[in-house]
Order: C-alpha cells, then sequence, then structure tokens
C-alpha cells in the first residue's frame, strides 16, 4: 500500500490544508462511464446557458492557490495552479477536454467545485509519496513530454516518489510515468484544499462524487484524509 505524507515543513507552512486521497483498485477504465459522460454533458450545459461559471483568480478558493504559489518563488499567473488552468479552458473553449473516463471524472469534480484534482497510476509509483519542498536536484518528466527532463526549483512545492517528481508547482502539471490511462487498474486521485476551515466540507463532498463516479468501475474505492494533525495515509 503506498503511503502518502505531507512533510512537516510544508505542513507548517500550509497549516490549514486538507487532502483527499481516493484510491480505486480494479479500476476498469475501457468500459463506458455513462455518469461521468452526463455529469461532464450537464456541466458544460450549465455554462452554455450561464447557470454556472467555473472559480476563476478572483475567487478565494483559487486566490488561496496564487499566494501559496507565490510563497515558493512560481508566479501563478505564467504556471497556474491545475484548477485554475482548467477553468480558464473551460471557460474559453466552453468544453472540457476527453482523456479518459478517470480522468474526466476527476476534472469534473475539479471544475465544478474549484478545486484542484489528480492523480497516480500506482501501479508505476516506487515507493511512498512524499509533498515536500524540491532541493533542486530531482528530475521531472511532464506529462506528454516523455523525453523531456526538467529539475524543479530550490524551494517548490512537489509531489514526490523514490524515483522522481509527480507534480510540479504543488499541483501544476503531472509526469508521464505515473499517467492515468484507460489502462490503469490501480489509481490514487488527489483533491485538495488550502482552506480547511472554510472549504473542508465542499472538499469532503467533492471526494464523495468522485468516489461515486468511480465506484460502478472499480473493485474496491476508499477516502483517506491528509492535514497538518493526520500528515499521512495509513
Amino acid at each position: 500500500m503506498t503511503t502518502f505524507r505531507i512533510t512537516p515543513a510544508v505542513a507548517d507552512a500550509f497549516p490549514d490544508t486538507l487532502i483527499a486521497v481516493v484510491t480505486a483498485t480494479g479500476l476498469r477504465g475501457d468500459e463506458p462511464w455513462p455518469a461521468t459522460t452526463t455529469a461532464l454533458e450537464n456541466l458544460e450545459q450549465q455554462l452554455a446557458n450561464g447557470t454556472w461559471q467555473p472559480a476563476d483568480e478572483s475567487d478565494p478558493r483559487i486566490e488561496a492557490w496564487h499566494t501559496a504559489y507565490r510563497s515558493f518563488g512560481t508566479n501563478p499567473r505564467r504556471i497556474r495552479p491545475s484548477v485554475d488552468a482548467l477553468g480558464r479552458r473551460l471557460a474559453k473553449k466552453g468544453s472540457l477536454p476527453r482523456i479518459n473516463p478517470a480522468v474526466d471524472s476527476y476534472n469534473t469534480v475539479s471544475a465544478r467545485h474549484g478545486l484542484p484534482a489528480g492523480a497516480f497510476d500506482l501501479d508505476h509509483v516506487t515507493g511512498d509519496v512524499e509533498i515536500r519542498y524540491a532541493d533542486g536536484t530531482e528530475t521531472f518528466t511532464p506529462l506528454g513530454e516523455p523525453d523531456t527532463t526538467e529539475h524543479p526549483k530550490p524551494g517548490e512545492i512537489i509531489y514526490t516518489d523514490t524515483t522522481d517528481v509527480l507534480t510540479r508547482h504543488w499541483n501544476h502539471r503531472d509526469a508521464h510515468r505515473t499517467r492515468v490511462t484507460e489502462h490503469s487498474t490501480h489509481v490514487a486521485f488527489v483533491l485538495e484544499t488550502l482552506q480547511a476551515a472554510r472549504d473542508g466540507h465542499l472538499l469532503k463532498t467533492a471526494a464523495a462524487e468522485l468516489r461515486e463516479l468511480l465506484t460502478p468501475h472499480t473493485d474496491r474505492t476508499q477516502v483517506l484524509l491528509l492535514t497538518r494533525e493526520h500528515p499521512e495515509t495509513a
């Protein structure tokens, strides 16, 4: 079982962080997921008819991530938090990309609730996963660029396993190695907030919605929570 862990330095710097880790075992991404298709189309229809808008950088949920990015030296208007980039794309194009059912599920939940979301294929994760400050020696291969190697800046917050970086700038971009495809069968999804006192209930609702989309297409799901007081999954 892969353990997810927030290091003390990150937990102390962002003491109101709450992260939901939703694990799915026996995932079947090569079959139709009608509930995900419906949820995605309904969200786009609500945008089209003006009854809903994605959160933008004036929203406190996004603003908190911009502040966090600046704190570790990243310009959030050049390198945007994932939920910010996703919402901007949705507002501009009127639709979300169709990748595969698992990715489409977390993208839909992320956009609807204004919370960053991501996922890792656990069969390609080595050892445990830590959320920590980079020291600058780590390597990162961006999603879709298997021949590219980057080095996070010292002080940048990253997700990393024992091999290399899984996500740069906390949640800006995922790694190619642990990308989720329609063939992934053991996946950890993450949903994040920096303002648990304000948005903790929202995050738990979003995690439950994601789990509901996953459940018909997996053998087992579980939701685990990371906080400053409980910094690692059991």
